[in-house]
Protein backbone atom coordinates (compact mmCIF):
# COMPACT_ATOMS: atom_id res chain seq x y z
CA UNK A 1 0.00 0.00 0.00
CA UNK A 2 1.08 3.12 -0.69
CA UNK A 3 -0.20 6.70 1.02
CA UNK A 4 0.65 10.64 -0.29
CA UNK A 5 -0.27 12.60 2.39
CA UNK A 6 -1.14 16.10 1.04
CA UNK A 7 -1.04 18.88 3.66
CA UNK A 8 -0.19 23.22 3.70
CA UNK A 9 2.88 22.63 5.94
CA UNK A 10 4.85 19.71 7.92
CA UNK A 11 6.24 19.73 10.97
CA UNK A 12 9.99 20.66 9.92
CA UNK A 13 12.11 22.86 7.93
CA UNK A 14 11.20 25.85 10.21
CA UNK A 15 7.35 25.38 10.23
CA UNK A 16 5.74 24.09 13.45
CA UNK A 17 2.01 24.66 13.21
CA UNK A 18 -0.96 21.84 14.12
CA UNK A 19 -1.86 20.76 10.60
CA UNK A 20 1.84 19.58 10.16
CA UNK A 21 2.54 18.04 13.49
CA UNK A 22 -0.45 15.50 12.90
CA UNK A 23 1.32 15.28 8.86
CA UNK A 24 4.39 13.75 10.12
CA UNK A 25 3.00 12.11 13.00
CA UNK A 26 0.48 10.09 11.00
CA UNK A 27 3.02 9.60 8.25
CA UNK A 28 5.32 8.21 10.90
CA UNK A 29 3.29 5.70 12.20
CA UNK A 30 1.72 4.09 8.65
CA UNK A 31 5.75 4.03 7.92
CA UNK A 32 6.21 1.99 10.98
CA UNK A 33 3.26 -0.41 9.69
CA UNK A 34 5.14 -1.02 6.52
CA UNK A 35 2.96 1.48 4.13
CA UNK A 36 5.31 3.54 1.65
CA UNK A 37 4.49 7.16 2.80
CA UNK A 38 5.21 9.99 0.64
CA UNK A 39 4.04 13.49 1.07
CA UNK A 40 3.73 16.80 -1.38
CA UNK A 41 3.65 20.54 0.78
CA UNK A 42 4.95 23.87 0.03
CA UNK A 43 8.94 24.08 0.70
CA UNK A 44 9.84 25.63 3.84
CA UNK A 45 13.52 27.21 4.84
CA UNK A 46 16.07 24.96 3.30
CA UNK A 47 13.95 22.50 2.59
CA UNK A 48 15.16 20.37 -0.33
CA UNK A 49 13.03 19.12 -3.56
CA UNK A 50 13.14 15.29 -2.40
CA UNK A 51 13.95 15.29 1.16
CA UNK A 52 13.41 12.04 4.00
CA UNK A 53 11.96 12.41 7.13
CA UNK A 54 10.80 9.77 9.44
CA UNK A 55 10.52 6.80 6.50
CA UNK A 56 8.21 9.58 4.67
CA UNK A 57 9.30 10.44 1.03
CA UNK A 58 8.48 14.30 0.83
CA UNK A 59 8.77 16.29 -1.82
CA UNK A 60 8.46 19.80 -1.85
CA UNK A 61 7.39 23.11 -4.25
CA UNK A 62 7.22 26.51 -4.01
CA UNK A 63 4.12 27.83 -2.88
CA UNK A 64 3.64 29.97 -5.82
CA UNK A 65 3.25 27.11 -7.87
CA UNK A 66 0.48 25.10 -6.02
CA UNK A 67 -1.49 25.03 -8.86
CA UNK A 68 1.20 23.54 -11.28
CA UNK A 69 2.29 21.20 -9.07
CA UNK A 70 1.16 17.86 -10.92
CA UNK A 71 4.23 15.91 -11.40
CA UNK A 72 4.45 15.28 -7.92
CA UNK A 73 1.20 13.56 -7.29
CA UNK A 74 2.48 11.64 -10.60
CA UNK A 75 5.62 11.15 -9.08
CA UNK A 76 4.65 9.73 -5.76
CA UNK A 77 1.90 7.20 -7.76
CA UNK A 78 -0.01 6.61 -4.34
CA UNK A 79 -2.61 4.16 -4.15
CA UNK A 80 -4.53 7.11 -2.03
CA UNK A 81 -3.90 10.75 -1.41
CA UNK A 82 -5.15 12.00 1.60
CA UNK A 83 -5.44 16.03 2.17
CA UNK A 84 -4.77 16.68 5.78
CA UNK A 85 -7.03 20.14 5.63
CA UNK A 86 -8.59 20.74 2.34
CA UNK A 87 -6.72 22.85 0.07
CA UNK A 88 -5.83 23.91 -3.57
CA UNK A 89 -3.79 20.64 -3.66
CA UNK A 90 -6.40 18.60 -2.99
CA UNK A 91 -8.02 19.56 -6.73
CA UNK A 92 -4.30 19.51 -8.08
CA UNK A 93 -3.76 15.61 -7.00
CA UNK A 94 -7.61 14.30 -8.37
CA UNK A 95 -6.65 16.88 -12.01
CA UNK A 96 -3.11 14.60 -11.35
CA UNK A 97 -4.30 11.04 -10.76
CA UNK A 98 -8.10 10.81 -11.63
CA UNK A 99 -8.18 6.95 -11.27
CA UNK A 100 -6.48 6.65 -7.44
CA UNK A 101 -8.38 7.23 -4.43
CA UNK A 102 -8.87 10.62 -3.14
CA UNK A 103 -9.73 11.24 0.81
CA UNK A 104 -10.13 14.42 2.82
CA UNK A 105 -9.84 15.26 6.76
CA UNK A 106 -10.74 18.19 7.87
CA UNK A 107 -8.68 20.23 10.52
CA UNK A 108 -9.78 23.08 11.29
CA UNK A 109 -12.06 24.43 8.81
CA UNK A 110 -12.71 28.17 9.02
CA UNK A 111 -16.03 30.61 8.02
CA UNK A 112 -16.15 34.38 7.09
CA UNK A 113 -15.76 34.99 11.22
CA UNK A 114 -12.53 32.71 11.60
CA UNK A 115 -10.77 34.53 8.44
CA UNK A 116 -11.80 37.73 9.54
CA UNK A 117 -10.30 37.07 12.77
CA UNK A 118 -6.64 35.50 11.05
CA UNK A 119 -6.74 38.43 8.91
CA UNK A 120 -6.90 40.90 11.43
CA UNK A 121 -4.66 39.63 13.92
CA UNK A 122 -2.18 37.29 11.10
CA UNK A 123 0.39 35.28 11.93
CA UNK A 124 3.04 37.38 10.23
CA UNK A 125 0.78 39.40 7.93
CA UNK A 126 -2.46 39.85 6.13
CA UNK A 127 -1.30 39.31 2.99
CA UNK A 128 -0.51 35.81 4.11
CA UNK A 129 -3.92 35.55 5.53
CA UNK A 130 -5.33 36.17 2.52
CA UNK A 131 -3.08 33.86 0.74
CA UNK A 132 -3.98 31.22 3.19
CA UNK A 133 -7.96 31.77 2.37
CA UNK A 134 -7.70 31.67 -0.91
CA UNK A 135 -5.55 28.23 -0.77
CA UNK A 136 -8.08 26.79 1.14
CA UNK A 137 -11.27 28.11 0.36
CA UNK A 138 -11.78 28.63 -3.23
CA UNK A 139 -14.28 27.14 -5.48
CA UNK A 140 -11.47 24.25 -6.56
CA UNK A 141 -11.31 23.36 -3.20
CA UNK A 142 -15.02 22.56 -3.02
CA UNK A 143 -15.15 20.76 -6.34
CA UNK A 144 -12.53 18.63 -4.93
CA UNK A 145 -14.48 17.99 -1.82
CA UNK A 146 -17.18 16.96 -4.16
CA UNK A 147 -15.36 14.50 -6.00
CA UNK A 148 -13.02 12.47 -2.90
CA UNK A 149 -13.85 9.39 -1.99
CA UNK A 150 -14.08 9.87 1.36
CA UNK A 151 -14.71 12.93 3.93
CA UNK A 152 -13.44 13.30 7.47
CA UNK A 153 -13.04 14.92 10.52
CA UNK A 154 -10.92 14.76 13.37
CA UNK A 155 -12.85 16.32 15.81
CA UNK A 156 -16.90 15.23 16.09
CA UNK A 157 -18.21 19.10 16.23
CA UNK A 158 -16.86 19.75 13.16
CA UNK A 159 -20.02 17.82 11.77
CA UNK A 160 -21.87 20.65 12.09
CA UNK A 161 -19.53 23.21 11.12
CA UNK A 162 -18.06 22.07 8.18
CA UNK A 163 -21.70 22.42 6.15
CA UNK A 164 -21.55 25.59 6.79
CA UNK A 165 -17.83 26.41 5.42
CA UNK A 166 -18.00 24.32 2.23
CA UNK A 167 -20.65 23.52 -0.28
CA UNK A 168 -20.41 19.75 -0.37
CA UNK A 169 -22.94 16.82 -0.85
CA UNK A 170 -21.35 14.03 0.71
CA UNK A 171 -21.50 12.26 4.09
CA UNK A 172 -18.89 13.03 6.66
CA UNK A 173 -17.16 10.52 8.91
CA UNK A 174 -14.70 10.85 11.90
CA UNK A 175 -11.31 10.26 11.90
CA UNK A 176 -9.23 10.86 15.02
CA UNK A 177 -5.79 12.90 14.96
CA UNK A 178 -3.23 10.43 16.53
CA UNK A 179 -2.37 11.47 20.30
CA UNK A 180 0.51 9.77 22.05
CA UNK A 181 -0.09 8.91 25.62
CA UNK A 182 3.40 9.44 27.65
CA UNK A 183 4.26 6.19 29.40
CA UNK A 184 5.02 8.60 32.97
CA UNK A 185 2.53 11.01 33.24
CA UNK A 186 2.10 11.65 37.08
CA UNK A 187 5.31 13.61 37.96
CA UNK A 188 3.05 16.92 38.51
CA UNK A 189 5.31 19.60 40.40
CA UNK A 190 4.75 19.94 44.00
CA UNK A 191 4.40 23.71 42.74
CA UNK A 192 1.46 24.69 41.30
CA UNK A 193 2.47 24.87 37.29
CA UNK A 194 0.91 25.79 34.73
CA UNK A 195 1.82 26.26 30.49
CA UNK A 196 1.34 27.74 27.37
CA UNK A 197 2.17 25.89 24.41
CA UNK A 198 1.88 26.80 20.92
CA UNK A 199 3.03 29.57 18.61
CA UNK A 200 4.04 33.44 20.06
CA UNK A 201 1.50 34.73 17.49
CA UNK A 202 -0.73 37.86 17.89
CA UNK A 203 -3.58 35.55 17.10
CA UNK A 204 -3.07 33.53 19.88
CA UNK A 205 -2.71 36.57 22.43
CA UNK A 206 0.34 35.00 24.54
CA UNK A 207 0.63 38.13 26.35
CA UNK A 208 -2.71 37.28 28.33
CA UNK A 209 -0.87 34.18 29.69
CA UNK A 210 2.24 36.53 30.86
CA UNK A 211 0.59 39.22 32.55
CA UNK A 212 -1.73 36.08 34.11
CA UNK A 213 2.02 35.19 35.61
CA UNK A 214 2.58 38.70 36.99
CA UNK A 215 -0.38 38.77 38.77
CA UNK A 216 0.53 35.33 40.58
CA UNK A 217 3.69 35.37 41.80
CA UNK A 218 3.84 32.08 43.59
CA UNK A 219 2.60 30.04 40.44
CA UNK A 220 4.90 28.81 37.95
CA UNK A 221 4.67 29.50 34.46
CA UNK A 222 6.10 27.62 31.82
CA UNK A 223 5.91 28.99 27.91
CA UNK A 224 7.26 26.97 25.71
CA UNK A 225 7.83 28.29 21.86
CA UNK A 226 8.37 31.14 19.43
CA UNK A 227 6.44 33.20 17.05
CA UNK A 228 6.67 33.76 13.72
CA UNK A 229 7.27 37.18 14.11
CA UNK A 230 11.39 37.79 15.01
CA UNK A 231 10.61 41.16 16.41
CA UNK A 232 7.25 40.41 18.32
CA UNK A 233 9.06 37.21 19.46
CA UNK A 234 11.87 39.79 20.63
CA UNK A 235 9.60 41.90 22.61
CA UNK A 236 7.61 39.48 24.55
CA UNK A 237 10.59 38.21 25.70
CA UNK A 238 12.00 41.41 26.97
CA UNK A 239 9.00 42.57 28.29
CA UNK A 240 7.92 39.09 30.57
CA UNK A 241 11.27 37.27 30.92
CA UNK A 242 12.73 39.17 33.65
CA UNK A 243 9.44 37.94 35.72
CA UNK A 244 10.78 35.06 38.73
CA UNK A 245 8.10 32.75 37.70
CA UNK A 246 8.38 32.58 34.01
CA UNK A 247 10.45 30.30 32.08
CA UNK A 248 10.92 30.36 28.18
CA UNK A 249 12.46 27.60 27.23
CA UNK A 250 12.44 28.37 23.30
CA UNK A 251 11.14 26.08 20.70
CA UNK A 252 10.84 22.32 21.39
CA UNK A 253 10.71 20.12 18.38
CA UNK A 254 8.62 17.49 19.98
CA UNK A 255 9.99 14.71 16.97
CA UNK A 256 13.70 15.23 18.71
CA UNK A 257 12.96 15.73 22.47
CA UNK A 258 10.27 14.63 25.13
CA UNK A 259 11.15 18.21 26.99
CA UNK A 260 7.51 19.11 25.68
CA UNK A 261 6.05 16.24 27.23
CA UNK A 262 8.07 16.55 30.84
CA UNK A 263 6.89 19.91 30.50
CA UNK A 264 3.27 18.55 30.27
CA UNK A 265 3.93 16.04 32.42
CA UNK A 266 4.87 18.67 35.65
CA UNK A 267 2.02 20.86 34.90
CA UNK A 268 -1.44 21.35 36.37
CA UNK A 269 -3.10 23.19 33.61
CA UNK A 270 -2.99 24.31 30.01
CA UNK A 271 -3.59 27.95 29.31
CA UNK A 272 -4.98 28.61 26.20
CA UNK A 273 -5.61 32.41 25.35
CA UNK A 274 -6.34 32.39 21.57
CA UNK A 275 -9.22 34.33 19.82
CA UNK A 276 -10.28 31.45 17.60
CA UNK A 277 -9.40 27.66 17.45
CA UNK A 278 -10.22 24.33 16.03
CA UNK A 279 -9.30 21.45 18.63
CA UNK A 280 -5.87 21.88 19.21
CA UNK A 281 -3.62 19.65 19.57
CA UNK A 282 -2.44 20.73 22.50
CA UNK A 283 -5.87 20.46 24.16
CA UNK A 284 -5.61 16.95 23.41
CA UNK A 285 -2.09 16.61 24.70
CA UNK A 286 -2.31 18.23 27.91
CA UNK A 287 -5.32 15.81 28.55
CA UNK A 288 -3.38 13.23 27.47
CA UNK A 289 -0.80 14.03 30.13
CA UNK A 290 -3.56 14.93 32.92
CA UNK A 291 -3.65 19.05 32.74
CA UNK A 292 -6.85 20.72 32.83
CA UNK A 293 -7.75 23.50 30.50
CA UNK A 294 -8.45 27.00 30.85
CA UNK A 295 -9.27 29.11 28.22
CA UNK A 296 -11.87 31.17 26.44
CA UNK A 297 -12.14 29.02 23.25
CA UNK A 298 -14.14 25.97 24.24
CA UNK A 299 -14.41 23.56 21.28
CA UNK A 300 -16.25 20.22 20.97
CA UNK A 301 -16.72 21.51 25.00
CA UNK A 302 -13.68 20.35 26.16
CA UNK A 303 -12.94 23.62 27.91
CA UNK A 304 -16.28 23.21 30.37
CA UNK A 305 -15.86 19.71 30.57
CA UNK A 306 -12.26 19.14 31.08
CA UNK A 307 -11.64 22.35 32.52
CA UNK A 308 -12.90 26.12 32.87
CA UNK A 309 -13.96 28.05 30.09
CA UNK A 310 -13.24 31.79 31.13
CA UNK A 311 -15.60 34.67 29.80
CA UNK A 312 -14.99 38.45 29.75
CA UNK A 313 -11.25 38.16 29.56
CA UNK A 314 -10.78 37.17 33.21
CA UNK A 315 -8.26 34.54 33.15
CA UNK A 316 -6.90 35.12 36.49
CA UNK A 317 -10.24 34.34 38.44
CA UNK A 318 -10.80 30.91 36.43
CA UNK A 319 -7.11 29.78 37.27
CA UNK A 320 -8.32 30.45 41.18
CA UNK A 321 -11.24 28.42 39.98
CA UNK A 322 -9.45 25.41 38.85
CA UNK A 323 -6.48 25.19 41.92
CA UNK A 324 -9.33 25.73 44.57
CA UNK A 325 -10.17 22.41 45.96
CA UNK A 326 -7.66 20.46 43.88
CA UNK A 327 -10.74 21.06 40.84
CA UNK A 328 -7.59 20.61 38.21
CA UNK A 329 -6.60 17.16 38.95
CA UNK A 330 -10.22 15.56 38.74
CA UNK A 331 -10.55 17.55 35.60
CA UNK A 332 -7.20 16.66 34.53
CA UNK A 333 -8.21 13.06 35.13
CA UNK A 334 -11.44 12.69 33.30
CA UNK A 335 -9.68 14.11 30.14
CA UNK A 336 -7.12 11.52 30.03
CA UNK A 337 -9.88 9.08 29.93
CA UNK A 338 -11.27 11.01 27.34
CA UNK A 339 -8.30 10.97 25.04
CA UNK A 340 -7.61 7.25 25.94
CA UNK A 341 -11.92 6.20 24.54
CA UNK A 342 -11.26 8.29 20.87
CA UNK A 343 -7.36 9.61 20.03
CA UNK A 344 -4.83 7.12 21.32
CA UNK A 345 -2.54 6.75 19.25
CA UNK A 346 -2.36 3.36 17.90
CA UNK A 347 -6.30 3.47 17.94
CA UNK A 348 -5.99 6.61 15.43
CA UNK A 349 -3.62 4.57 13.28
CA UNK A 350 -6.06 1.52 13.25
CA UNK A 351 -8.48 3.86 12.22
CA UNK A 352 -7.00 5.13 9.23
CA UNK A 353 -5.51 1.32 8.21
CA UNK A 354 -9.11 0.22 8.29
CA UNK A 355 -10.26 3.18 5.68
CA UNK A 356 -7.29 2.68 3.75
CA UNK A 357 -8.16 -1.43 3.34
CA UNK A 358 -11.50 -0.76 2.61
CA UNK A 359 -10.68 2.27 0.32
CA UNK A 360 -8.62 -0.18 -1.86
CA UNK A 361 -10.96 -3.52 -1.39
CA UNK A 362 -8.40 -5.57 0.80
CA UNK A 363 -9.17 -7.76 3.93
Amino acid sequence: MKVCLICSELFAWGKFGGFGRATRLIGRELAKRGVTVCAVVPRRGNQKAVEILDGITVLGYPFSQALTCTNLFKECDADIYHSEQPSITTWVAQKAMPHKKHIVTFQDPKGWHDWMLEIVSPSFNSLRALAAWAYENSALVTKALNHSDGLYYCARYLQEKIPCVYSINKPLEFLPTPIYLPKNNADKSKRPTVCFVGRWDRRKKPERFFELARKNPGIRFIAPGKSQDCRWDAHLRSKYGVLPNVEMPGFLDQFSTNRLSEILSQSWILVNTSTREGLPNAFLEALAHKCALLGAVNPENLTDRYGHVIKNGDFNSGLKHLLSDSRWKEKGEAGFAYVIRHYELHKAIDAHMAIYKELLGKA
